[in-house]
Formats: structure tokens, sequence, C-alpha cells
């Protein structure tokens, strides 16, 4: 209950996550029928980032503070575009002042027939995300723990959408809590779109986890990954990931054209890589 995002709200994990988030989205609105986001780790869905939290770390300028400003190949431009609208860079905005946590760029995004769920267990927080959205009639916040949220809200009754889970990471033991909740989840809901994120500190831990997912038999699970830098000496955020299961069949070929131009802008040094990889197929 310690985790506070504003304190990494923007880093170069929140540009990775959400644009990923934005792309699935986007595809998920090539059908007329609703469909449902459910965030499960929702945090206060926007972060001020001149708040003495944000400027302790600073860890936006390495993010999102990167891609202010910058021209992209038309072809990469074209996918970006929701995201750097939905984060407040569209046209010819030159820096953000305020980041929008995954609950809210979500919503910039839906249209009139869809939804969002955002469930925050940290009372604070749930607060403040309520305020966000109050009387946003296609938004509902739960005061609940997200991991009880994938039982207890799947499936939707839309059948079709998107689930979230960004957990702090704050615990032991986070990687196994997620592949028991997942496999648990895909049960109720083997149709849905999942996407997991992960951080990239401990690579032993994050091979296990791997292997883990792969372990569930839980087919289409597509692994996407982006470090800025070589492994650190001591554990450190280094990268992080995003597993993505029963991924749009666009999706990888975005990654393909995305990942290379974000690894450009948000390297932090020798050995910065990138990966799109299939932990599971059909």
């Amino acid at each position: 209950m310690n985790y506070r995002h504003v304190f990494h709200a923007g880093n170069f994990a929140d540009v990775v996550k959400h644009v990923v988030l934005t792309r699935i989205i986007e595809y998920l609105k090539r059908k007329d029928a609703a469909f449902r986001v459910i965030d499960t780790h929702a945090g206060v869905g926007l972060y001020d980032l001149s708040s003495e939290e944000a400027a302790r770390t600073g860890e936006w300028r390495d993010g999102i503070g990167r891609l202010a400003g910058q021209r992209f190949a038309p072809d990469v431009e074209a996918l970006l575009t929701p995201y750097l609208d939905a984060v407040g860079l569209g046209g010819a905005a030159g820096r953000v002042a305020e980041y929008p946590g995954s609950p809210l760029i979500a919503r910039r995004l839906l249209r009139e027939q869809d939804r969002l769920f955002a469930i925050e267990l940290h009372p604070q927080d749930a607060s403040a995300l309520k305020k966000l959205f109050a009387a946003d009639i296609q938004v509902r916040v739960i005061e609940l723990d997200g991991w009880l949220a994938l039982g207890a809200h799947l499936p939707p009754k839309e059948k079709r959408g998107l689930v979230l889970v960004d957990p702090p990471f704050e615990e032991p033991g986070e990687f196994d809590r997620i592949v028991a909740a997942f496999a648990k989840a895909h049960r109720r809901w083997p149709g849905g779109v999942y996407a997991i994120w992960y951080p990239i500190k401990d690579r032993a831990a994050v091979a296990r986890f791997r292997r883990a997912l792969s372990e569930t038999g839980i087919p289409k699970i597509l692994d996407i990954s982006l470090e800025t830098r070589a492994p650190s000496p001591e554990p450190q955020l280094d990268g992080c990931g995003i597993v993505v299961v029963n991924p749009p069949y666009t999706l990888e070929g975005e990654m393909k054209l995305l990942l290379p131009a974000l690894s450009k802008i948000l390297a932090d040094g020798p050995g910065a890589s990138f990966a799109t990889v299939w932990i599971a197929g059909e």
C-alpha cells in the first residue's frame, strides 16, 4: 500500500505500456460492438508533473519528456498519434504538464458505447479516481483489490474488451501471483484480451515468469519488451515488458515499427534493446 505512482508517472515504462494499451484499444474500435476496459490497478488517473513527488525523481523527463517535439516517420507517427493525443502531445504541443494514467488514457479513447471499470485498492487513490470520473456514466470506479476483480468482474457483459494488469511490484512473489490470477481469469473469460505489465530488473525472475506463462498451456501469448540499457550491476528498472494474451493480429507488426523508434528516443545507455516474442502460439 506504500507504492505511489506519482513518483514514476510518465517514465519510459509508462510510455511503452500506454503505447501498447492505445494500439489495443484502437483495434477494438474497428468493430461497432461495444467493449469494456478493466484496469485492475488504476491509480489516481492523472499526475501533476510539476508536483514535489514527480520533481523528486524526474523520471518523466526521460520518458514522456523525450517525446515532446519529436518528429517521426509517417508510418510510426500514424500509430503513435492516438497515444500522443491522449497524453496531450498532439498537434504542435511541445510539452506536457500533466500525465494521464492508464484509466484516463483509456477513457479518452473510448466511444459512446464503450465502458471502463477502474479498480484501485488504495483508499486515497480510489477517492481521487472517483472525483476524476464523477458523473461520467461510462466509467465505474471500484475500491477493490485488483486481483479479486479478475474473478468478480469477468466476463464482462459486452463479451469484448481488454483487461489491463499493472501491479506495483512492491511485494515478493508478484510474478507468481500474476500467473495464478491470470490463469484463473482466463478460465472465466478465455476470449478476452489481457495486457500484463512487468518490470525488467531481475532477469532470472523474468525468465521464470515467461516460462511459467508458457507452462499454463494458454495459447496466443505475445511478449513485448524494451530495455533502455544493458543490465545494471545491481537490480534497477532497466526495462519493462507487456505480455499480451489474445493480441490483435495487427499488434506484432505495429510493435516492429514502434519499438525501434521508441528505443532510439528512450535509450539510456549502451545495450538498449527491444523484442517481440511469442511465448505461446496458436
